[in-house]
């Protein structure tokens, strides 16, 4: 059960609040993005235009950084990681992404954090709770860093090696990106897992994925599409053509509010009450997904223990 951003659903995500909170919910892996500031160091922010998700726009002192950058071709205005420093993101602090569905009670409470408290974290919950806390970190636009002088790759292997991890990470590690070209580069620099995360049909094979990754991370319609009603449709064969071409399939990404869910999963009319999120995932791992990707990691608990039951209860 992967933490997408932490237990994002209930606090501002990639926090180290929302963090902690994920593990003792149960998850599995916590999962951070990551950017990098103006001097190098990985932070965990859902993209490098910060306004989303901090209070910068609030602080006059940078009034003067809102700026205009093309992001994977996309016009992108606001203010970016890459042009503060780490000392002038730590004054800053955390806002909810969503705060019509999700409320901003929690604002300005936290601090933003850098990849190297993640990992730190993850050891020191491990040790409290006497089982392993992964860290599934995706590396965000790394062809953008790239073609500015701020390659990720780098400052990600330079912060693994900075907390003793070396080949052989001391807590679990998967990498993922959407973009094939960095897995391929880090692959030959570490011995961990990676995943390709897909929001449409691939362009290459399967076959051919498998030859630079372990894994692959598709959106859920590309394993169950939605009708013009909203409802669920038939499931797609990407399941089993992926475990064929010996890949995993961590699906992403899984959230309780109506606004989220499929029509026949939802309860009332509110966008932002919670739904049968739980039904909703079952019907998904069903299909025999090897993970998943929630904002609501109780719920993602709550969904595996049930498919446990329902197995054992067939079994009798």
């Amino acid at each position: 059960m992967i933490a997408h951003r932490g237990a994002s659903g209930y606090r501002p995500e990639h926090t180290l609040a929302g963090y902690r909170l994920a593990i003792a919910m149960g998850a599995d892996y916590i999962e951070p993005d990551l950017v990098a500031t103006r001097d190098g160091v990985l932070v965990a922010r859902h993209e490098n235009e910060i306004a989303a998700t901090t209070d910068v726009a609030h602080r006059p002192a940078f009034a003067g950084r809102r700026t205009t950058k093309q992001i994977d071709g996309v016009a992108v205005t606001g203010w970016f990681a890459e042009d503060f420093t780490l000392a002038e993101l730590k004054s800053l602090r955390a806002t909810e992404r969503l705060p019509a569905l999700r409320g901003s009670a929690r604002d300005g409470r936290y601090r933003i954090v850098t990849l190297g408290e993640i990992l730190e974290l993850a050891r020191w919950e491990s040790r409290r709770w006497r089982r392993p806390i992964g860290v599934y970190p995706e590396l965000k636009h790394p062809r953008y860093f790239r073609d500015i002088g701020q390659p990720l790759e780098r400052a990600f292997v330079r912060t693994l090696e900075n907390h003793a991890f070396g080949g052989s990470p001391r807590v679990p590690l998967v990498v993922q990106c959407f973009e094939a070209e960095t897995l391929r580069r880090l692959r030959s620099r570490l011995a961990v897992p990676f995943v390709l995360l897909l929001d449409v049909e691939a362009a290459e094979s399967l076959a051919d994925i498998a030859a630079y990754a372990d894994a692959v991370g598709p959106a859920k319609p590309l394993l169950i599409p939605r009708r013009a009603d909203g409802q669920l449709d038939r499931p797609t064969a990407f399941v089993d053509r992926a475990h064929d071409a010996g890949l995993a399939v961590h699906a992403y990404t899984f959230r309780n509010e109506n606004a989220y869910l499929p029509a026949d999963f939802g309860v009332g009319t509110d966008p932002s009450a919670h739904g049968n999120a739980v039904a909703e995932q079952l019907a998904f791992l069903r299909m025999g997904i090897d993970g998943l990707f929630t904002d609501f990691p109780d719920t993602g608990i709550e969904a595996r223990a049930a498919l446990a039951g329902s197995a054992s209860r067939e079994a009798i």
